[in-house]
């Protein structure tokens, strides 16, 4: 890009009036499969309830995630939160091929693109959370012996790690990361709220692992009417609470 770049401003002229809407990376992911024609979906502008409705839907054949599993798919439907701008004055710019900077118009409505929480929902946050789990290192065989060598040592300083958790966690060994994931989620399906000592006796994990992975998907309340319980962030949530259902209905 060349230091002196001039910038079409027809834009300002035509007062454009354009949205600034945050999306989830994996809508954004889907929208980078369709076609030529570009179209991705539709979007629903209704009244209820005297209120304004906004509502997102995403065309059918770019709901498939991969094609190894049909059943596996993005939601379809995404209702706005809508926010206002607050007194900013925010653009939005275009740059072509050739480096040509466009003034797109100003923004005039900001909003959030929330997944309704579904089945399919529950089922990509699994699968997000598999895939971010998955080592970084991979074994490799080898073509030859390796002649260097190695001192034999009695007991490696990792089996005296273990054995020293195993006396001091009882018979409770950590399980995999996402076995463990797949015990709490399927633990929250039926309740909402669970004290840590409830969650230990469901998955049979020690207490400091178990924090630690409630830690990343959940919320611990340490005061009101369920004090001293766990419950699931509301991306991880198979359920809406009454908070989210107004918000949802005032969006």
């Amino acid at each position: 890009m060349s230091d002196k770049m001039e910038v079409n401003l027809s834009g300002v002229k035509q007062s454009k009036g354009v949205w600034l809407v945050k999306v989830p990376k994996y809508l954004a992911q889907q929208w980078d499969k369709a076609t030529e024609k570009g179209e991705v979906g539709k979007i629903t502008i209704g009244k209820k309830h005297s209120k304004t409705e906004v509502r997102f839907s995403l065309n059918e054949e770019l709901a498939a995630v991969g094609e190894k599993d049909a059943s596996l798919q993005v939601p379809r439907d995404h209702p706005f939160t809508m926010h206002t701008v607050g007194g900013q004055t925010m653009a939005v710019f275009s740059q072509s091929d050739k480096d040509e900077i466009s003034l797109e118009g100003t923004v005039v409505h900001r909003a959030e693109c929330r997944p309704v929480v579904n089945d399919n929902y529950m089922k990509l946050k699994k699968l997000q959370m598999k895939e971010s789990t998955k080592p970084q290192r991979l074994s490799q065989q080898l073509e030859r012996a390796i002649t260097t060598v190695f001192k034999p040592v009695a007991n490696h300083d990792f089996n005296v790690e273990y054995e020293k958790k195993k006396k001091s966690e009882g018979k409770m060994v950590r399980a995999e990361r996402q076995v463990v994931l797949d015990m709490l989620f399927s633990a929250f399906e039926k309740h909402q709220y669970y004290n840590i000592k409830d969650l230990v006796d469901i998955t049979k994990q020690p207490v400091t692992y178990l924090k630690e992975i409630m830690k990343e998907i959940g919320t611990y309340n340490s005061k009101g009417a369920h004090k001293s319980t766990w419950e699931l962030r509301p991306e991880y949530r198979h359920y809406q609470s009454a908070e989210e259902e107004e918000e949802m209905q005032t969006a």
